[in-house]
């Protein structure tokens, strides 16, 4: 589906950056798409982006609202929807990443109804898709795995996206969640498919290809975070990856959401991503490890990477601050 550009990047009220990780990734990504940010008193979240009304927004173009928000259940909050409505009578289509469909609320689809504007549902997708078959397809495949939920896995996908482009290397991201979709324009909101079938559709997203040609696939939770592994072994079996990245961020004092579960050893992380994926594809490897390091000190952060790759003998990079070209080079060797 088609969006109207450029955006304007709804934040509501949310209490931190990750809260807004979806309008985060966009602004981040293309940020060439982006007019500004609307925040409503309270929001904790900012982007960097001008500070606009809706009617300022609009003005200046914007003609998608994206609510760039990715709380926990993807729930639309009573106190958001005044700002939705009057987004639609000004002109904008709304466009959400949430599980909650806009039109599932009364009064936004009798606004939508009335101003002929569009409510966009990226989360929901209406494709039916087939029980994976776990046959080997053609072409080469990368997926991001974490140790955790929101540590980094479509950065670093991105990142490594970019970098072989760079390189002249035949390359495609595969997105698997909201905000890839809006970075990307499709992909498949693993999610939100009936769990019979998400193997399937990530067989479907990531098809046969060219000997030389990589898809590198989007990943989601972790198999160590007891609300999402159902959907990352999902994504494992249906990428039949051909190499792993390790995403995790340094410093976490437990799973997102479970204050109950620590964070898992990287290699424990690893091993279990690895015996999983080789169901589908026994010679996969692990081609490098990728931390986000934004809330530690520079001088912690290059330690810890160089011991951690001292450690476990892979490349250890954060896709921000030092790229993510060490781990293309082990790709390259690897494959």
């Amino acid at each position: 589906m088609e969006l109207q550009r450029p955006y304007q990047l709804f934040l509501g009220d949310v209490k931190d950056r990750l809260a807004a990780k979806t309008a985060q990734g966009i602004a981040q990504w293309r940020p060439e798409l982006c007019i500004g940010q609307t925040r409503m008193a309270g929001c904790e979240a900012d982007l960097g982006l001008p500070d606009l009304s809706l009617k300022e927004a609009y003005e200046k173009d914007a003609r998608t609202l994206i609510i760039g928000i990715a709380n926990r259940g993807g729930t639309l909050s009573e106190k958001w929807v005044p700002l939705l409505i009057e987004a639609l009578t000004i002109g904008f289509d709304l466009a959400s990443g949430l599980h909650m469909r806009l039109g599932d609320h009364p009064d936004i689809w009798e606004a939508a109804t009335n101003t002929g504007r569009r409510l966009i549902d990226i989360r929901h997708c209406g494709k039916q898709f087939e029980v994976a078959n776990g046959i080997k397809r053609s072409g080469r495949r990368l997926l991001t795995v974490g140790t955790d939920c929101s540590v980094g896995k479509m950065y670093t996908t991105l990142a490594l996206e970019r970098e072989m482009q760079e390189r002249g290397l035949k390359v495609t991201f595969r997105a698997t969640g909201q905000t890839g979709i809006f970075i990307a324009g499709s992909g498949v909101p693993v999610d939100a498919i009936v769990s019979d079938f998400v193997a399937g559709a990530v067989e479907h997203l990531t098809p046969a290809g060219e000997a030389d040609h990589w898809d590198l696939i989007e990943g989601q939770g972790s198999l160590y975070h007891a609300s999402y592994a159902g959907v990352s072994l999902g994504l494992l079996h249906g990428a039949q990856p051909d190499a792993l990245v390790l995403c995790h961020e340094p410093g976490r004092p437990h799973m997102r959401g479970l204050q109950q579960f620590p964070l898992p050893s990287l290699e424990a992380c690893i091993a279990t991503n690895l015996a999983m994926a080789r169901l589908t594809n026994p010679a996969v490897k692990c081609v490098g490890i990728s931390f986000n390091t934004q809330n530690l000190p520079e001088v912690e952060a290059k330690r810890l990477i160089a011991e951690t790759e001292e450690r476990l003998g892979l490349p250890v990079v954060d896709p921000l601050a030092t790229g993510v070209g060490a781990i293309v080079d082990k790709l390259m060797v690897t494959a």
